[in-house]
């Protein structure tokens, strides 16, 4: 819809014309039909010379026991998103190991690609990471921006089309890998005029942005969750402030149903009148089983490579294809968790009704009250430190239902329990709607992707 396309916003709105390139004005390439005018040159070319791709530091350069605390970081493929790279669970190098590395330092512009395995996972550099390094297990492609626009760039290395073909390229039968002359040598057609790489790495940016704009409002979200979670549950914080005399910083009729002093119990310290208790008192796993025949085809499909890490936004799926073995179904709402290790980490709370891996753990709370209290407890460090400790099983240890239930917890009363979901259900709706939000920006962008990189609009 060219209305649509015109209302995004450009570096220069007035001079972006988007228009259908008639079919005798295409030329076949590797990746199929680009624009005629379109100029076909390989990577090399593009890049700065000298330094244009280059491998990460080899095993004997950087070991896993040189990372520390506090220092520069360094990405590996785990942190290589789509187009963007994830900052969660970032490793750090030391000042004198940085200078040492120096040779393998990202600039703003960069685009990391996967060495090994998933050899068509890239990232482009943003400002926020210049200066950080890249591990071994990636291949650094740096562009000349005299010569073709980086961002531009990177939108080509997503096309389905090329995916495809570095795949295709790449050596090795179990585990595919590139080198820096594989990656030197494909060809990469692209406007000459830059304005016109910018302005189409424009309009795929706004809606990039969009996307990325949701995952930080989900992330501030959870994190106000979690922290009022915390507040209530696990340091008692209204139950101290009112026994020192101070504001609880709730509303009065929240704040009366909090008790005014401490009792001992087996857990240690509790509020007076809560108990000790365990998860299994108020929550349930829930077994809906079915086989992969009797699943539609447009059911969402939930696997461990979908579950995000130490978040609740579960923003991933796929479609049940090929699924050979039973399932579980999950309802919208639920909880799902990763049952091996090191999948503890690993749970969300499903947007979608669908159906998940049984290798996932279907939660929900017995009663609605509930909800927030469950929640606050399964995606908390503690637990997944007690899942770990109790897995069982020497090549893939796995934990259970009979042992999460197990997990201790000190119950307070209904009326408090009632409240926190009160409190935090606005919060996890938005975080629901947002995900759809970006899940439809993102069918967007990846069906102007192609239409709009090789020159068709």
């Amino acid at each position: 819809d060219h209305r649509d396309l015109h209302s995004f916003p450009t570096r220069r709105s007035s001079d972006l014309i988007i228009d259908a390139t008639k079919p005798s004005d295409m030329k076949m390439t590797n990746y199929g039909a680009f624009a005629a005018d379109y100029v076909v040159e390989r990577l090399a070319s593009l890049c700065v010379p000298g330094s244009g791709v280059q491998t990460g530091p080899f095993g004997s350069q950087l070991h896993q026991e040189d990372y520390v605390a506090v220092g520069t970081t360094i990405i590996t493929v785990e942190h290589l998103g789509d187009n963007r790279i994830i900052h969660k669970d970032l490793p750090r190098v030391s000042d004198k190991d940085r200078e040492r590395l120096s040779k393998y330092q990202l600039r703003e512009g960069d685009i990391v690609f996967s060495r090994v395995g998933s050899v068509d996972r890239r990232s482009l550099v943003r400002k926020e990471e210049d200066g950080w390094l890249f591990s071994g297990r990636c291949l650094r492609v740096r562009p000349d921006n005299h010569k073709i626009d980086s961002t531009y760039l990177s939108y080509f290395f997503g096309l389905p089309a090329f995916k495809e073909h570095i795949r295709s390229i790449a050596v090795g039968a179990t585990m595919p890998s590139l080198n820096t002359q594989l990656l030197s040598g494909i060809f990469v057609p692209h406007p000459k005029d830059l304005e016109e790489q910018r302005a189409i790495a424009h309009v795929l940016g706004t809606l990039d942005d969009k996307i990325e704009l949701n995952r930080r409002m989900n992330e501030t979200l959870e994190a106000m969750a979690r922290a009022l979670f915390k507040s209530w549950f696990v340091d008692f914080e209204p139950v101290r402030a009112k026994v020192e005399g101070r504001d609880t910083g709730l509303p009065k009729e929240i704040a009366d149903l909090f008790p005014d002093s401490f009792e001992d119990s087996e857990l240690g310290e509790m509020p007076k009148g809560w108990r000790v208790a365990s998860l299994g008192d108020v929550a349930d796993n829930i077994r809906r089983n079915i086989q992969p025949d009797d699943i539609p085809p447009s059911t969402p499909y939930i696997g461990l490579e979908h579950m995000p890490r130490r978040c609740i936004a579960l923003s991933d799926w796929g479609e049940p294809e090929e699924l050979e073995s039973n399932k579980h179904v999950f309802k919208r709402g639920e909880m799902l968790f990763g049952k091996l290790r090191p999948y503890f980490h690993k749970m969300g709370v499903a947007a979608v009704d669908g159906v998940c891996s049984t290798d996932i753990v279907v939660i929900a709370s017995k009663k609605p009250e509930w909800f927030g209290f469950t929640l606050g407890h399964i995606s908390s460090v503690e637990f997944v430190d007690y899942t770990n400790a109790g897995s069982t099983g020497t090549k893939m240890p796995r934990t259970s239902w009979h042992e999460m239930a197990r997990y201790p917890v000190v119950l307070p009363q209904v009326n408090i329990a009632d409240r926190y979901p009160g409190m935090i259900q606005p919060m996890v709706d938005q975080i629901a709607a947002n995900i759809h939000e970006s899940r439809t920006i993102a069918a967007q962008r990846d069906a102007l992707l192609p239409k709009l990189l090789s020159g068709e609009l």
